[in-house]
């Protein structure tokens, strides 16, 4: 500090026992002790959160260190500067002069200026006959030499609080996705398990973060995600070990049909023309059996395929529980009997109903009923209620459906979850 006496303000301005206690430390600077002015700058933007000042205080204090002449803050080039406020002003993006006196007022209560004022209250400075200044009045830059070690530190843990908020926010994300993820695979494979209680549970925990979290509320979510995400991983290597010990059934049971000397699912015009066409030597090969025609062994074809072939490929479409379908379609609900569905009989004669209004014709639901099953149907009508507003044609849609139900290039499951996620994944009632 310039001076070893203490200073009051000019003026109405009452002097407090903060201003004493800054201008103390101030008293305490080393004589070779020196620190560059925009470093320490930083420093008190990183620091803001917990020295309790505001963007636009910073913002006044930026100009008042742009009028210091030098880069390095220390006593050997005094630590005052006197700007006019209309010359603060200037630097401070036009900032209003009364509005600058406020943030000025800031940054002394905070302890990082000390005022100095003159007998009349103006800021300047006296020289001899050098141009060297003999004395200034203004504000005194010593407080942020004395503590600067100080507001290093404090900037220190601001960063270090952001960058473990940081990395908690990129575990719970990635912890978010796995468990999104296995839940829908679940859903899927038909995994045994409360799958809608468990995404219920999982969709809470997501929608009970903070907007702006403390570390600890974060740490607290990414704990109860990871054993979310731990119960649904040991669900899923349960169904993998039965898997394995009964002897991979889904395998064997591709195996049996596809040996089925009655199926027709190797002649299917749809699967040859994904597959290309096979050589003789294919047919002779496959399961399908031969007869001798004039020395020649050809596949025995029964009659042309009818729509029966679809019917077979259609069967295998995977059904879900009617808890996981009302969870993702709340509104077919109310076209239930008595405003409610308790089962799937239920559930499908609001389908006859949903039908009816959406303007589907009886031989397209009745197409897809013998294709995905009425069940199915029903789910998929269900859906389209869901979504109606981003449908034009629902007719037209449940035939599309269809026709990739036959080339098994549908499923039911990303539809549903996709619903269950725009819903908010909360449980409801079924009946």
């Amino acid at each position: 500090m310039e001076t070893g006496s203490v200073t009051t303000p000019f003026g109405r301005r009452s002097m407090t026992l903060g201003m004493l206690a800054s201008q103390k430390a101030a008293q305490q600077i080393e004589p070779d002790q020196s620190i560059d002015k925009w470093k320490i700058y930083r420093a008190l933007c990183e620091a803001r959160p917990l020295l309790g000042i505001t963007d636009r205080a910073l913002a006044v204090l930026n100009a008042l260190l742009s009028f210091y002449p030098k880069d390095a803050l220390s006593e050997e080039n005094g630590l005052i500067v006197f700007p006019s406020n209309s010359q603060l002003s200037l630097r401070a993006h036009g900032m209003a002069e009364q509005t600058i006196r406020r943030h000025l007022a800031v940054l002394v209560e905070a302890g990082l200026l000390l005022r100095k004022d003159s007998p009349n209250g103006k800021r300047y400075a006296r020289r001899d006959s050098e141009g060297a200044i003999n004395d200034a009045f203004g504000f005194s830059l010593a407080p942020l030499l004395a503590r600067a070690e100080e507001i290093e530190r404090l900037a220190a843990d601001v960063i270090a609080e952001r960058l473990h908020l940081q990395r908690l926010r990129e575990r719970i994300s990635l912890c978010r996705r796995d468990v999104g993820k296995l839940i829908e695979t679940a859903v899927e494979e038909d995994v045994a398990g409360d799958w809608p209680s468990i995404f219920g549970h999982f969709r809470s925990l997501v929608d009970g973060v903070p907007r702006t979290p403390t570390p600890g509320q974060l740490a607290a979510v990414l704990d109860e995600m990871e054993l979310l995400r731990e119960e649904v991983v040991n669900h899923l290597e349960m169904q993998i070990n039965s898997t394995i010990r009964s002897g991979n059934p889904n395998h064997i049971e591709r195996h049996i049909q596809n040996s089925n000397p009655d199926s027709i699912t190797e002649l299917e015009p749809a699967f040859e023309t994904k597959q290309e066409a096979k050589p003789l030597e294919y047919a002779e090969r496959s399961a399908v059996p031969v007869e001798e025609d004039g020395g020649i062994r050809q596949p025995i074809r029964d009659k042309p395929k009818t729509r029966s072939a679809g019917v077979e490929r259609g069967a295998g479409l995977k059904s879900f529980p009617l808890g996981l379908v009302l969870q993702a379609c709340p509104e077919i609900s109310a076209y239930g009997p008595g405003g409610a569905i308790a089962n799937w009989r239920d559930l499908m004669s609001a389908a006859v109903l949903v039908r009816s209004m959406l303007g589907v014709s009886p031989s397209a639901y009745e197409e897809a009923s013998a294709v995905m099953g009425p069940e199915n149907t029903a789910t998929i009508l269900a859906c389209i209620l869901e979504r109606g507003g981003h449908i034009n044609s629902a007719g037209g849609y449940l035939r599309d459906l269809t026709r990739r139900a036959e080339r098994g290039e549908f499923a039911i499951g990303p539809m549903l979850m996709s619903l269950v996620r725009a819903n908010g994944g909360g449980a409801r009632n079924t009946g």
